[in-house]
């Protein structure tokens, strides 16, 4: 987690809303990663996938085992291991519904058993909140028991028939937008929940309403498909009223196109009631919603498609969080790759050699970890003080760079009041797990959005060298930091390859590595 900014940083103010454009129209900001292997023109109007992999949310460590027992439960069959895996995490405003819905689901799936339930039932009817019950399953701590209010990311496993889930709960709370970053950062697929109930969908719809606020970060973070669960749909004000459900839906649409989305391809609408478990593990009766004949949220995630990582590329594993358990032992997801035991990676920035000596998916021990996996890995010839959050495990054969500049596309969102952004700006970078104060050293470049000319980091003459840009502004930009971080161009990497700009609680740009300094140089030549 990023302690860099308060809980009770100044609200997020919300960026302009970009025109609205065709299904059709993207680009490689908006892009799937599968897909983004060359940085050409920006649509105008789409926030694309130009920013932060923000700081992933960590597991609980693992428990010691018996050496008895260790040999036992320590390999899992490869064989078994079919399932493919993907993160989704549960975003939208405030009170709609995304913790329980997340605690329903483990419910249905078998990961929580009825005398859990019947005792949140009574710890949430003693504190007269009798409908959090479901919620309390992810909301784990007091603080966000009292208040009803998700702070940190919680984390979960289920499983369907074809696939192996882990959910991320995402804070909701406009204080907790850095805590939302670093749970969407990580995830492959989105559950945006909207409260159907009359009043609160219009209220995080709103311009600075979370609903809004989260779909722009999902897209910018890369989560490239998204559900869209219309909650509350059993509501006393709503009654499975098929017109409030077609309203939401209608003024949903344009706002997700303008975002960057292809609503055809990559969302899905869905109702369904997270308190009552409807439409949730099975299609819900005809008795209940004469209307819906489509399919239930979790034939829905079974069948999502998303891109495929490279389980055969380069080792890229962002360090997000490190302890000692007999040894010392990293944790993040596996972006590109495949560790296995007894492999010999680097640590980078700092080209540490080490030997991989254990792996853990969940709480069980296996062999070896395939792409978009949240591993926890135990490493000699490291010390754990050695290591720092946004440390990246990596092949030594094509290790991952170390800069202290680069240059990069940023799209400027809204600035604070009276900024001006220029060379000199300083602002927090978050890239992957990364979190570094950098400041502007040089506007290259301002892209002319009418004239959607490409972005060539390379080509000899550049376009009109602005002084200054303002709010909804493209333009390219010299990014330095103090200390050095590890980052790829978007062309060649985009999972560390997109970032957001922070200042003051409040993201100001999203933006894309363009191009970083040569081999063997940590800078630009002058």
């Amino acid at each position: 987690m990023e302690h860099n900014e308060q809980a009770d940083a100044p609200p997020f103010s919300h960026a302009p809303l970009p025109a609205e454009q065709d299904d059709g129209a993207a680009d490689d900001w908006t892009r799937d990663d599968a897909d983004s292997m060359a940085v050409d023109s920006y649509h105008s109007g789409a926030l694309a996938e130009h920013a932060a992999e923000a700081v992933d949310a960590a597991p609980p460590a693992p428990s010691a085992e018996a050496g008895t027992h260790e040999d036992a439960q320590m390999v899992v069959d490869e064989e078994e291991e079919t399932k493919r895996h993907l993160n989704v995490v549960f975003i939208g405003h405030v009170d709609a519904g995304k913790s329980t819905a997340g605690g329903q689901i483990l419910f249905l799936s078998g990961q929580v058993d009825d005398r859990t339930i019947q005792k949140y039932e009574k710890e949430a009817k003693d504190k007269s909140r009798e409908s959090w019950y479901m919620a309390y399953i992810m909301d784990t701590n007091e603080e966000e028991r009292l208040k009803g209010k998700t702070v940190e990311v919680g984390r979960a496993h289920f499983e369907t028939e074809n696939t192996r889930f882990t959910i991320l709960d995402a804070p909701g709370h406009k204080s907790y937008v850095p805590n939302m970053i670093s749970g969407a950062s990580q995830a492959d697929i989105g559950v945006l929940v909207i409260s159907a109930r009359k009043g609160e969908f219009e209220t995080g719809y709103e311009r600075g309403g979370q609903t809004r606020e989260h779909v722009l970060l999902a897209k910018t973070l890369g989560v490239a498909k998204l559900i869209v669960v219309i909650n509350k749909m059993d509501e006393p004000t709503v009654q499975w009223s098929k017109e409030r459900y077609d309203e939401i839906e209608g003024k949903m649409v344009p706002f997700l196109k303008s975002s960057g989305y292809n609503v055809k391809k990559d969302v899905q609408f869905l109702p369904i009631s997270g308190l009552c478990g409807t439409n949730m593990k099975t299609r819900m009766d005809k008795s209940i919603c004469s209307w819906w004949d489509g399919p239930c949220l979790f034939e829905v995630l079974d069948h999502i498609e998303v891109p495929l990582r490279d389980p055969n590329g380069p080792v890229r594993m962002p360090i997000i969080d490190k302890y000692k358990d007999m040894g010392t032992i990293v944790m993040g997801k596996l972006e590109s790759g495949t560790i296995r035991e007894g492999d010999s990676l680097f640590v980078m920035p700092n080209k540490s050699n080490v030997k991989v000596i254990g792996i853990s998916l969940d709480e069980k021990k296996v062999r070896r970890a395939g792409p978009a996996e949240n591993v926890r890995v135990k490493l000699s010839g490291i010390e754990e003080e050695d290591i720092m959050a946004g440390f990246v495990l990596s092949s030594i054969a094509n290790h991952v760079g170390a800069f202290t500049e680069f240059n990069a596309q940023l799209q400027i969102l809204e600035l604070l009041d009276n900024a001006i952004f220029t060379a000199g700006y300083k602002a927090v970078l978050h890239i992957h797990s990364v979190v570094e104060e950098c400041e502007i050293v040089d506007l290259i470049e301002e892209v002319d959005m009418k004239k959607k000319n490409e972005i060539d980091p390379k080509k000899k003459k550049p376009g009109r060298k602005p002084l200054f840009v303002k709010n909804g502004a493209v333009v390219v930009c010299r990014i330095q930091v103090n200390n050095l971080i590890c980052i790829e161009k978007f062309s060649d990497f985009p999972q560390l390859g997109r970032f957001t700009l922070r200042t003051e609680g409040k993201t100001v740009a999203v933006g894309k590595v363009v191009d970083v300094p040569p081999i063997g140089s940590t800078k630009f030549s002058a």
